[in-house]
């Protein structure tokens, strides 16, 4: 009786216990497919996804992808899977994962190339207002010396600011012994055969005679250097313009004529000129032409030094070895030529009492001169 009593409540014990087994068991299994149903269900959604704006892209990643969104919620759930079932489960968690981040990311970059594309502002440039910037005063004058020989009939020639010592001296009649050919007044850049950076700009005219029979008439804008201690009026480098005419019957009334019309141009239809007697190795006769001061009207400054005349330029009438060294018959033709530093025009038209402030940009200095723009 006992025994049967211990049988009958083995097998009661036995056959629940089964029985609850397979609940679990059961509903083990319909757990695991209600995750890869939402899986499934989710990546249909992901799939679809749009977004018109960035902030509609934002939202997404938040419902999918922060720490409370949908696919996070899954990866909470995914510590109850039984470890059979982990890796398979975990294999299709991290494929949604996945799906959600590109397709997330791939919106939000099409709603901005979207944007970028419909706007009219370029993100790389500087802001607006975009602030305009003038002419260097230095080119300002230097167009505009241009402009008044160009309307006298001058070409404009241009050459290498390196040059060799045949276009800068020897062509142009300097002696052996010239001090311009020291070391302490040039920049030589080598020796034997001598290269040398171009102490003016008559280097240029030296290369149209040579290459160009006349008529010429060339005006020769250029920068030049020197080997001069910098101050307020002189400077390693600095800008010329230089003119040469050559052609039958010219004489130095045609120079001084010109020279006036350009002094007038310049600096006003009262200007005066005056020539003194001078002397460079490329011109005879020579002359430095000076002018009526244009800030006291001649009658006498400290500006002027209380001479009623300021210096501009040199010129002279061409000497023939030079045009002999240049392959034009002097016999036949005759010509004259003229040079004038640029900074030194622009520091009579517009009163700049230091030279270096020319080069060294400041952006306040070059605001003063908007208006001759």
């Amino acid at each position: 009786m006992q025994k049967y009593a211990f049988n009958s409540i083995y097998t009661h014990f036995f056959t629940r216990n089964c029985y609850l087994c397979s609940e679990i068991s059961n509903k083990s299994k319909n757990y695991i497919e209600m995750i890869i149903e939402k899986i499934q269900e989710l990546m249909g959604e992901v799939t679809n996804l749009q977004a018109k704006t960035a902030e509609e892209a934002e939202a997404l990643r938040i419902k999918y992808l922060s720490k409370k969104g949908e696919i996070t919620a899954l990866m909470n759930d995914f510590r109850n899977v039984p470890a059979e079932q982990k890796k398979e489960v975990g294999m299709k968690i991290n494929q949604l994962k996945n799906m959600a981040q590109e397709k997330i990311n791939a919106l939000k970059e099409a709603v901005q190339t979207e944007q970028t594309a419909g706007s009219a502002v370029d993100l790389t440039r500087t802001p607006y207002p975009i602030p305009l910037g003038t002419r260097h005063p230095l080119t300002i004058v230097k167009n505009e010396i241009i402009d008044i020989f160009g309307r006298l009939g001058f070409t404009l020639a241009e050459g290498p600011e390196v040059e060799d010592d045949w276009h800068v001296y020897s062509s142009l009649n300097f002696a052996d012994d010239h001090p311009a050919r020291d070391m302490q007044d040039t920049f030589f850049v080598e020796s034997h055969p001598d290269i040398i950076l171009r102490s003016h700009t008559s280097s240029v005219q030296a290369r149209v005679m040579e290459s160009t029979q006349p008529p010429i008439r060339v005006i020769c804008p250029g920068r030049v250097y020197r080997n001069e201690a910098i101050s307020a009026r002189a400077h390693c480098f600095f800008h010329q313009v230089e003119g040469l005419y050559i052609d039958k019957d010219v004489s130095f009334t045609d120079l001084k004529q010109v020279l006036l019309l350009f002094a007038q141009e310049m600096f006003g239809p009262d200007t005066k000129i005056r020539l003194r007697p001078s002397f460079f190795p490329f011109t005879e006769p020579s002359a430095e032409m000076d002018i009526s001061c244009n800030i006291c009207g001649g009658e006498g400054c400290s500006f002027c030094k209380h001479t009623g005349w300021v210096e501009i330029l040199g010129c002279g009438m061409v000497d023939p070895a030079v045009l002999e060294a240049n392959g034009i018959d002097s016999k036949i033709y005759k010509g004259y030529a003229f040079g004038m530093g640029i900074e030194r025009i622009t520091n009579l038209k517009y009163q700049v009492k230091d030279l270096r402030m020319f080069s060294e940009n400041d952006v306040r200095f070059l605001r003063e001169f908007e208006a001759a723009n």
